[in-house]
Protein backbone atom coordinates (compact mmCIF):
# COMPACT_ATOMS: atom_id res chain seq x y z
CA UNK A 1 0.00 0.00 0.00
CA UNK A 2 2.77 2.56 0.76
CA UNK A 3 3.76 2.22 -3.15
CA UNK A 4 1.01 3.05 -3.95
CA UNK A 5 0.95 6.31 -2.35
CA UNK A 6 4.03 7.08 -3.35
CA UNK A 7 3.49 6.45 -7.30
CA UNK A 8 0.18 9.35 -6.91
CA UNK A 9 2.06 11.95 -5.27
CA UNK A 10 4.02 13.21 -8.21
CA UNK A 11 4.75 12.69 -11.99
CA UNK A 12 6.91 10.63 -13.43
CA UNK A 13 9.78 11.59 -15.25
CA UNK A 14 8.17 10.65 -18.43
CA UNK A 15 5.23 12.15 -17.97
CA UNK A 16 6.93 15.66 -17.44
CA UNK A 17 8.57 14.89 -20.57
CA UNK A 18 5.68 14.53 -22.51
CA UNK A 19 4.19 18.01 -21.33
CA UNK A 20 7.38 20.00 -21.93
CA UNK A 21 7.88 18.17 -25.69
CA UNK A 22 4.00 19.52 -26.38
CA UNK A 23 4.63 22.72 -24.72
CA UNK A 24 7.73 22.99 -27.09
CA UNK A 25 6.03 21.85 -30.36
CA UNK A 26 3.41 24.87 -29.55
CA UNK A 27 5.83 27.33 -28.82
CA UNK A 28 7.37 26.44 -32.30
CA UNK A 29 4.20 26.62 -34.46
CA UNK A 30 2.54 30.11 -32.68
CA UNK A 31 5.85 32.25 -32.11
CA UNK A 32 7.09 32.45 -35.57
CA UNK A 33 3.66 33.82 -36.33
CA UNK A 34 3.30 36.01 -33.82
CA UNK A 35 6.89 37.71 -34.77
CA UNK A 36 5.76 38.03 -38.33
CA UNK A 37 2.21 39.93 -37.51
CA UNK A 38 4.71 42.11 -35.26
CA UNK A 39 6.98 43.51 -37.89
CA UNK A 40 3.94 43.95 -40.26
CA UNK A 41 2.47 45.89 -37.40
CA UNK A 42 5.23 48.02 -37.20
CA UNK A 43 5.40 48.04 -40.81
CA UNK A 44 1.37 49.73 -40.93
CA UNK A 45 2.82 52.06 -37.88
CA UNK A 46 5.16 53.57 -40.30
CA UNK A 47 2.60 54.20 -43.38
CA UNK A 48 0.44 55.85 -41.06
CA UNK A 49 3.46 58.22 -39.65
CA UNK A 50 4.03 58.99 -43.15
CA UNK A 51 0.95 59.31 -43.89
CA UNK A 52 0.26 61.57 -41.37
CA UNK A 53 3.47 63.74 -41.80
CA UNK A 54 2.66 63.70 -45.59
CA UNK A 55 -0.61 65.82 -44.31
CA UNK A 56 1.36 68.17 -42.51
CA UNK A 57 3.41 68.83 -44.75
CA UNK A 58 0.88 69.78 -47.58
CA UNK A 59 -0.38 72.12 -45.15
CA UNK A 60 2.14 73.46 -44.94
CA UNK A 61 2.89 73.89 -48.79
CA UNK A 62 -0.44 75.85 -48.41
CA UNK A 63 0.08 78.60 -45.69
CA UNK A 64 3.80 78.88 -46.67
CA UNK A 65 4.03 78.38 -50.19
CA UNK A 66 6.29 75.56 -50.69
CA UNK A 67 7.77 72.34 -48.65
CA UNK A 68 10.59 73.23 -46.08
CA UNK A 69 13.91 72.74 -47.67
CA UNK A 70 15.90 69.40 -46.94
CA UNK A 71 17.89 71.78 -44.80
CA UNK A 72 14.98 72.71 -42.81
CA UNK A 73 13.44 69.45 -42.82
CA UNK A 74 10.67 67.74 -40.67
CA UNK A 75 11.51 69.72 -38.05
CA UNK A 76 9.85 72.65 -39.90
CA UNK A 77 6.59 71.17 -39.43
CA UNK A 78 6.92 72.42 -35.10
CA UNK A 79 9.39 75.43 -35.11
CA UNK A 80 9.05 78.44 -37.20
CA UNK A 81 12.18 77.99 -39.44
CA UNK A 82 13.98 81.85 -39.27
CA UNK A 83 13.72 82.95 -42.53
CA UNK A 84 9.79 82.13 -43.09
CA UNK A 85 7.40 85.04 -42.45
CA UNK A 86 4.03 83.28 -43.44
CA UNK A 87 4.71 80.30 -41.14
CA UNK A 88 1.49 79.77 -39.26
CA UNK A 89 1.92 76.50 -37.27
CA UNK A 90 2.70 74.22 -35.81
CA UNK A 91 1.42 72.00 -38.49
CA UNK A 92 2.16 69.18 -36.07
CA UNK A 93 0.61 68.57 -32.78
CA UNK A 94 3.75 66.82 -31.41
CA UNK A 95 7.33 66.71 -32.01
CA UNK A 96 8.44 64.97 -35.17
CA UNK A 97 8.22 61.26 -34.59
CA UNK A 98 10.96 58.80 -35.21
CA UNK A 99 10.17 55.62 -37.14
CA UNK A 100 8.33 52.53 -35.19
CA UNK A 101 12.70 51.15 -35.16
CA UNK A 102 13.64 54.14 -33.57
CA UNK A 103 15.10 55.87 -36.36
CA UNK A 104 14.31 59.33 -37.51
CA UNK A 105 12.43 59.47 -40.84
CA UNK A 106 13.97 60.80 -44.00
CA UNK A 107 13.16 63.96 -45.85
CA UNK A 108 14.12 65.54 -49.04
CA UNK A 109 12.89 68.75 -50.90
CA UNK A 110 13.04 68.68 -54.21
CA UNK A 111 12.02 64.89 -54.02
CA UNK A 112 13.77 62.05 -56.45
CA UNK A 113 10.60 60.44 -56.80
CA UNK A 114 8.02 62.95 -56.17
CA UNK A 115 7.59 66.63 -55.20
CA UNK A 116 8.96 65.62 -51.64
CA UNK A 117 10.36 62.19 -50.75
CA UNK A 118 9.60 60.74 -47.18
CA UNK A 119 10.94 57.40 -45.83
CA UNK A 120 11.62 55.10 -43.25
CA UNK A 121 14.46 53.08 -44.20
CA UNK A 122 13.31 50.21 -42.07
CA UNK A 123 13.88 47.82 -39.34
CA UNK A 124 17.86 47.79 -40.24
CA UNK A 125 18.43 51.61 -40.83
CA UNK A 126 20.05 51.01 -43.97
CA UNK A 127 19.19 51.60 -47.52
CA UNK A 128 17.06 48.55 -49.24
CA UNK A 129 16.48 45.52 -48.09
CA UNK A 130 13.37 43.11 -47.64
CA UNK A 131 10.83 42.17 -45.38
CA UNK A 132 11.24 44.26 -42.27
CA UNK A 133 14.45 45.75 -43.59
CA UNK A 134 12.49 47.10 -46.50
CA UNK A 135 12.04 50.88 -47.16
CA UNK A 136 8.69 52.25 -45.97
CA UNK A 137 8.19 55.28 -48.67
CA UNK A 138 5.52 57.95 -49.20
CA UNK A 139 5.16 57.56 -52.86
CA UNK A 140 3.99 53.22 -53.14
Amino acid sequence: MNNKRRDQLGFTLLELLVVLVVLGLLAGIVAPKYFAQLGRSEAKVARAQIEGLGKALDLYRLEVGHYPSTEQGLQSLVAAPSDEARWTGPYLQKKVPQDPWGHAYVYRYPGESGEYDLLSMGKDGQPGGEGENAEITSWQ
